[in-house]
């Protein structure tokens, strides 16, 4: 079962995708908070595996509650939803832990199956987020990691930081390449190391801005 938090000011807004998934045989929505600092304390107390971030609230905003989530070693996987259309939001929601960018206009289904891909470790992007990222300024080191690798990549760890970046989960990694789920596992390590990132969601930034994806 895939628990879910809700961080979103609007109580229709909240209730509407309460009741639309819970009725998803796996997704349990366990909490619901109407602003960044409730939110960070929700997941603190409640332990989601996703939550659903808007990034225009009152008392702390979605960034401002990735960065608190970040501070407090608070981990779960966070998929922004929201209605804003500012591109520039997306990279640096992206960089501050997100591991996908949704709007709200998304069809229900579709939502869904984005709760499962990032619950499962893949970094998803609506198209115009995509887009967004494309289009931003490369970041700057403190933020995302040098602007070249620490060491250079194997062609292999090329490949598999191409299919993290596509949204592959270890284990379809290991598939596609015909490893070991370990050896895959080995490889990514490897990866976050040479680009100096901290994560998945990093690398697979770093692959779109450099045109490794």
């Amino acid at each position: 079962m895939i628990r879910v938090l809700i961080a979103d000011d609007h109580p229709v807004v909240r209730q509407g995708l309460r009741t639309f998934l819970d009725l998803q045989d796996d997704l349990e929505v366990v909490g619901e908070a109407a602003d960044g600092t409730e939110a960070v304390a929700l997941a603190e107390s409640l332990s989601p595996d996703v939550l659903l971030l808007d990034l225009k609230m009152p008392v702390l905003d979605g960034l401002g509650t990735l960065e608190r989530l970040a501070e407090r070693g608070l981990s779960p996987r966070v998929l922004v939803l929201t209605s804003v259309s500012d591109r520039g939001d997306v990279a640096p929601a992206m960089r501050a832990g997100a591991a996908g960018f949704l709007y709200k206009d998304v069809e229900p289904m579709a939502l869904v199956r984005a709760i499962r891909a990032v619950h499962e470790g893949q970094v998803l992007l609506a198209a115009e987020a995509a887009e967004a990222v494309l289009a931003a300024p490369a970041p700057g080191p403190a933020a995302a990691g040098a602007a070249e690798p620490v060491a250079p990549l194997t062609d292999r760890e090329r490949e598999v930081l191409a299919l993290i970046a596509s949204g592959r989960s270890n284990r379809e990694i290991a598939r596609d390449l015909s490893v070991a789920e370990k050896t895959v596992k080995t490889h990514v390590s490897n990866v976050l190391m040479k680009l100096g990132v901290q994560d998945r969601t990093q690398a697979a930034l770093y692959a779109v801005r450099h045109g490794l994806a």
